[in-house]
């Protein structure tokens, strides 16, 4: 006789799936930054950290970054995503799924208490004309697990049609985009490797949330 479980039973089973995996460690690059050391990541990758030095950064097209963190317990991190996972499987961890669950499982190790996280959701743009269903997914895909999780969303910046290079200081909550003028061919392939140095064709106003 199959058992099906309570919601927080299946919660927790795909929380231990998540935590069993070791995501791929991110590559810190050390630059010549006031604001202090900064984490690159790429698909794939999260990152979580107490330091108030510390910068975590991504480029995005149509991928999604979450930005959680607990402001009490003074500890964030941010992810890096590229597909929402299978539809219609709701024990699918698929990418997005095990993304968000592992960041707010690390959040939780680190001290986080999950009626206490607050999100910042960016990325899911159209980055291929006539190709709006990745970004899109992910963009709808990482609100509703918001909703579905109690997680509070209290800002960011998703969809449109360019990309970002986006900047996050996970104890403060302080992000810092930038709108970028890459191809899409040029920023699909730099979405999976670290960029070092600002690229001049990035366009648009800075932001600040």
């Amino acid at each position: 006789m199959n058992h099906i479980g309570t919601l927080a039973e299946r919660r927790a089973a795909r929380l231990a799936r998540a935590t069993a995996a070791t995501p791929p460690q991110p590559l810190r690059v050390r630059r010549a930054m006031a604001d202090g050391e900064v984490v690159h990541i790429v698909q794939g990758e999260q990152y979580v950290s107490e330091d108030p030095n510390v910068v975590i950064a991504t480029l995005l097209g149509s991928c999604v970054a979450g930005c959680l963190r607990d402001p009490i317990a003074r500890v964030g991190g941010m992810n890096h995503f590229l597909l929402p996972g299978g539809e219609g499987a709701r024990e699918d961890i698929g990418f997005g799924v095990h993304a968000m669950e592992l960041l707010v499982n690390a959040l939780l190790a680190h001290g986080a208490r999950r009626e206490r996280i607050e999100a910042k959701l960016f990325g899911g743009s159209c980055v291929v004309a006539g190709l709006t269903s990745v970004g899109e997914k992910n963009a709808r895909f990482a609100e509703e697990f918001l909703r579905r999780e109690g997680i509070r969303h209290i800002g960011g910046s998703l969809r449109g049609d360019s990309g970002r290079r986006l900047q996050y200081w996970p104890v403060s909550g302080r992000a810092r985009q930038v709108f970028m003028g890459s191809t899409a061919p040029e920023l699909i392939a730099r979405e999976t490797r670290p960029v070092a140095t600002p690229k001049t064709e990035d366009a648009g106003a800075l932001e600040l949330f």
